[in-house]
């Protein structure tokens, strides 16, 4: 088996990141809080989707799914369905900035000193973490 990349042919198409998007049951809801926690406007929004980001860049995505089921983190008999990793200089400041936006925080903390697992208004977890 060769260790070689594949190559890319010259007429390849360019592929890009438009956005990450999330399951949830409230579009609006779950974009208010990523929009306030991470300062980027909705660009795009109807009933069942709402987009935040800023032109050029990928953007966060938040689509309606009528019979949506939360992550049950850490048991898997509901998987998480998505993860972000948000890095912070300060993990005090930005974990209580978070919790006071809607985010709720479950028992298990695996690394609290470097990383706090937090939960979004639809269940989704996510990490505030000091790495880099």
């Amino acid at each position: 088996m060769s260790t070689e990349p594949a190559s890319t042919p010259a007429s390849a198409p360019a592929i890009r990141l438009l956005s990450v998007d999330f399951d949830c049951p409230d579009p609006v809801e779950l974009a208010r809080f990523y929009g306030e926690a991470l300062d980027l406007p909705v660009v795009y929004s109807s009933d069942d989707f709402v987009l935040l980001g800023r032109d050029g860049s990928p953007g966060l995505g938040f689509i309606r799914v009528a019979d949506y089921r939360r992550p049950t983190w850490p048991d898997p008999s509901q998987g998480k369905q998505a993860h972000m990793e948000l890095g912070v200089t300060d993990l005090e400041a930005a974990h209580a900035r978070m919790l006071a936006l809607g985010a709720t925080e479950p028992a298990i903390q695996p690394h609290p000193e470097e990383r706090r697992v937090l939960l979004d208004p639809a269940g989704h977890p996510f990490c505030l973490s000091t790495g880099s």
